[in-house]
């Protein structure tokens, strides 16, 4: 088996960003995802959270037992990502009932949809989660982007964004969406606030 696929040290553009703004050109890129709507802190945000871990950990541990799909190799299951909008435009950011999102966690590219169908099922009849029945395959490509590294409270990031927008401007570029996405290197459940570690990314155009 090839060597271990560790995404912080094979993708650290991506992941590792510093804590300033940068342009880059995110690839496309095969993600177990999901939708919703509404407060993340509500219960139904944690079971879609559940069912993309319980998902993702069964395509990594697949090497275990005799279903393994064609070309696996070792890897480290990657982070959780949200890409973040508003339902109704005219109302404030700050109310959490208006939050639209897709959360995902990436998946190998060996991975197929074939493989992702029978991984879902296996998983829903191992662990039973409603939200397992929601889960899309898809492929997301990013492109021109700006992103950096927030540090500290998830409430403090419209700071960081203001600097990312200021960064795109000097340099001749405009944010292209008002969407913007999130990875989560920190579980805020065990790290303290003030040293959460959030990539943060949006689209760009000249």
């Amino acid at each position: 088996m090839p060597a271990k696929i560790d995404y912080k040290k094979h993708d650290k553009a991506l992941y590792l960003p510093k804590g300033e703004p940068v342009i880059l050109d995110v690839p496309a890129m095969p993600f177990a995802a999901i939708d919703g709507e509404g407060d993340p802190n509500r219960p139904a945000f944690a079971l879609e959270t559940a069912a993309l871990y319980a998902l993702s950990y069964a395509v990594k541990m697949s090497y275990k037992g005799s279903d393994a799909p064609e070309g696996y190799y070792d890897y480290t299951v990657y982070p959780l990502e949200g890409v973040w909008g508003l339902v109704d435009l005219t109302r404030p950011a700050t109310d959490k009932s208006n939050w639209k999102y897709t959360i995902m966690i990436r998946q190998p590219d060996f991975l197929t949809e074939e493989g992702f169908r029978y991984f879902v099922e296996k998983t829903a009849a191992k662990k039973p989660n409603p939200q397992l029945a929601r889960l899309k395959f898809v492929t997301i490509e990013d492109g021109p982007s700006c992103q950096m590294m927030h540090t500290g409270s998830f409430e403090d990031e419209p700071a960081s964004f203001a600097k990312m927008e200021a960064f795109c401007a000097e340099a001749g570029y405009r944010r292209a969406s008002k969407l913007h996405r999130e990875i989560y290197l920190s579980d805020p459940r065990r790290t303290a606030t003030e040293k959460l570690r959030t990539v943060l990314r949006f689209a760009v155009a000249k």
